[in-house]
């Protein structure tokens, strides 16, 4: 009697089955089969593979991409609250799904690439972000354990005001993150609610005058 963990496992839209010796040979031709029947129903077009343009060339392919880790080094960490007196951190789901998508950047920085803010105009860079740093801020401002203070994840030292709404990062995504509807956008409103609300405004006056 075989062993489980013996058996051949396929993976095949995120379901483990275990397949006997004798029908994986039968399994391969039919997932092959089947990519090749996927390929041939696709209307093949040039690939043009191309260095990133915004960011100094290097050699062949390899850019210096050094501006996007200094940029990383200004974005605030995640400050969790502290847990209950059962040593629990609860969440709500919506809150957790809110900032789960901005987890899937592989840091491929063709946002940052084709963000018009970067390439076109290299002067603004000392004062912008960009789209990649744009999403980890959303990932602190929007987490639902944060305790950064509101004013640190949407000040101008981020440079978020240069951004005009282009969609051009978010339609080169290649994991098909909404950059610009659910963390640029979400962003703004956050800001304009933060520095621009004129009864938090009073607020704040008021504050000062009894300090």
């Amino acid at each position: 009697m075989l062993k489980l963990q013996s058996l051949p496992m396929t993976r095949r839209k995120s379901t483990l089955c275990i397949v006997a010796p004798e029908k994986l040979l039968l399994v391969m031709f039919a997932a092959r089969k089947d990519a090749e029947r996927r390929l041939h129903s696709v209307k093949l077009q040039p690939i043009k593979i191309a260095p990133l343009k915004a960011f100094p060339l290097i050699r062949d392919l390899v850019t210096d991409v050094t501006y996007n880790y200094q940029k990383a080094k200004t974005i605030p960490f995640v400050d969790l609250m502290e847990p209950d007196e059962n040593d629990v951190r609860r969440m709500a789901q919506i809150d957790i799904e809110r900032v789960q998508e901005f987890h899937k950047c592989i840091e491929c920085y063709m946002c940052q690439d084709v963000c018009h803010v970067i390439r076109d105009h290299p002067e603004n860079q000392d004062n912008f972000a960009g789209p990649r740093f744009f999403v980890q801020l959303a990932s602190v401002a929007m987490h639902p354990l944060d305790q950064n203070a509101k004013a640190d994840t949407v000040s101008h030292g981020f440079g978020l005001e240069y951004c005009n709404i282009t969609k051009c990062c978010t339609e080169v995504c290649p994991e098909g993150i909404k950059i610009t509807d659910n963390a640029i956008i979400p962003l703004k409103e956050r800001r304009a609610d933060e520095l621009y609300d004129p009864l938090r405004a009073l607020g704040r006056f008021i504050n000062d005058l009894k300090k």
